[in-house]
């Protein structure tokens, strides 16, 4: 829920702030294993749109944690991750054509744990990337904003670990739960 930074009991139109946590539960079958599998999400964190100096556009900050626990429902075996991670916007560059183009840094990573609890896969780091946004004419309101398609592109790859490269997950799931 969206709140609004209040200094000296006077609303601050110039941030937005709010937490949030989010538990869902789905049913799937694996396409390729025939494997029927009950998913349970649990992520929560918080975020911070905050205008610097005289920037009429407010920069993004975002911190989240949770885990995703996939149950395979003929065994009743699990196959957990837990991820942690924040991505803030570094620049905002406006193009002067009503659009901005938006630096962000991203950190954080994700840990899988077998039916035993023993951690199979690592994938941690960081990246940098770039996108293109057109902002409706209100730079100061995100809320109308729209991605500009093909705009999304890396401008440092991901460091660190990536175990899951190449994976299939519908296999590691049987694999991590049988």
């Amino acid at each position: 829920m969206p709140t609004t930074h209040v200094h000296a009991g006077v609303a601050d139109p110039r941030s937005d702030q709010g937490h949030f946590h989010d538990v869902v539960t789905n049913f799937f079958t694996c396409e390729t294993t025939g494997t029927p599998v009950r998913e349970d999400v649990d992520v929560s964190g918080n975020f911070l749109f905050n205008q610097r100096g005289s920037s009429p556009f407010p920069y993004y900050r975002e911190s989240v944690h949770g885990t995703f626990a996939w149950t395979n429902l003929e065994t009743g075996d699990t196959f957990n991750q837990v991820i942690s991670g924040t991505n803030k916007d570094q620049t905002i560059v406006d193009n002067g054509d009503g659009t901005i183009t938006i630096t962000i840094f991203a950190a954080g990573g994700a840990r899988y744990f077998d039916q035993n609890g023993t951690m199979v896969l690592k994938d941690p780091g960081e990246i940098r990337f770039a996108v293109e946004i057109d902002y409706a004419g209100t730079p100061g309101d995100p809320s109308d904003d729209t991605e500009i398609a093909g705009s999304f592109r890396a401008i440092r790859e991901s460091t660190g670990r990536t175990d899951t490269e190449g994976r299939d997950f519908r296999a590691d799931l049987v694999e991590f739960t049988s």
